[in-house]
């Protein structure tokens, strides 16, 4: 039964995830009929501990509280605290989980559980921007970029930002049931469990090269992303740029770091996500407008690339002030957005 949290801070530690974990298990609940926790903040180095925000925090405990905890949970950290955490707390992690206690970490949090040996052999998560640098520092961690949270009993690893709302829920539902968990979602003001996976917050532009020159592809990649809503085959590719299919193949990958099919997979669900955020536009159109030929051949690779649906897609990201119904030319081209 999970009854007693720590929630762990040192200096440059992000506010908001830190905020999550206290809201979640720190406050007194019990007047609505839900448990309560034994909840602690833990400071791994001397205090004050400073903030990303710049104000500063005073933990009430030291290390050797942890030894009390039921579930211990990591904060993000700035990026110039990616690296180097006190010894003794990467021993205290690796003690508590080898006596079964789980350990939870947001974001950037995940590189504590690496460098205490915690994600070795683990599937496990953080924000997508920092997946690749997970991946690299810790080649025995099996990283998923495109989750919201995974459990690898008893640890416990959630994306970015608000991901740790999802993870700190789940935790909450499959220790203490649904009624708990929903019972302290409605007082936050949130969904007790969403849809899909940080994979729908992820801008996936084509890969380019390196250096950013323009490539021998140069004329059909341009041609390509005015067409995308033209069924298009490899063997059309290669006869439009003058090449045998495996040439084109080859070529293909050097200049865009793919392969022709997922290329145009990948831009026609970029132009599909601009259709569903910023027209009117029904499904089946965006679908005809994008290439895919279809709904369901949109909703298939909208699942595999994007973890959602359009419709749920749509209702997360478009704009509440666009009126039903078409609303304007449809772009043609290649479509490109900042990230998030």
């Amino acid at each position: 039964m999970l009854r007693n949290v720590a929630v762990v801070v040192m200096h440059d530690f992000h506010p908001f995830e830190f905020g999550v974990i206290c809201e979640v298990f720190g406050i007194d609940r019990r007047e609505d009929g839900l448990p309560s926790y034994d909840f602690a903040v833990v400071g791994a180095e001397p205090g004050p501990i400073r903030s990303s925000s710049g104000f500063d925090l005073v933990p009430g405990y030291g290390l050797d509280r942890l030894a009390e905890a039921d579930l211990i949970a990591l904060p993000a950290v700035s990026d110039s605290r990616l690296h180097g955490y006190p010894a003794a707390l990467r021993a205290e992690l690796r003690s508590a989980v080898s006596r079964g206690v789980r350990v939870l970490s947001v974001c950037s949090g995940a590189f504590i559980l690496g460098e205490a040996g915690l994600l070795d052999g683990r599937r496990c998560t953080t924000h997508w921007r920092y997946a690749d640098l997970l991946a690299t520092r810790f080649p025995h961690a099996k990283v998923d970029p495109d989750v919201l949270y995974v459990d690898d009993d008893p640890v416990i690893s959630s994306a970015g930002t608000a991901a740790g709302i999802d993870a700190c829920l789940y935790l909450v539902r499959k220790e203490l049931g649904s009624r708990v968990a929903n019972g302290i979602a409605r007082r936050m003001v949130v969904p007790p469990h969403r849809d899909g996976g940080q994979a729908q917050y992820i801008d996936r532009p084509v890969a380019t090269r390196p250096d950013g020159a323009r490539g021998e592809l140069t004329v059909l990649l341009d041609w390509l992303g005015a067409n995308l809503a033209e069924p298009l085959s490899v063997r059309q590719l290669a006869a439009r740029a003058n090449m045998s299919e495996r040439t084109l193949g080859r070529r293909f990958v050097h200049e865009t770091g793919t392969t022709p099919q997922r290329w145009l997979t990948g831009q026609r669900i970029l132009l599909a996500q601009q259709l569903l955020e910023d027209t009117g536009e029904t499904v089946d159109r965006i679908a005809e407008l994008a290439g895919f030929g279809n709904a369901t051949a949109m909703r298939h690779h909208f699942r595999v690339w994007r973890g959602t649906t359009p419709n749920a897609y749509r209702r997360m990201f478009r704009g509440t002030s666009l009126p039903p119904g078409p609303t304007g030319p449809v772009c043609s081209g290649p479509y490109r957005k900042t990230v998030r």
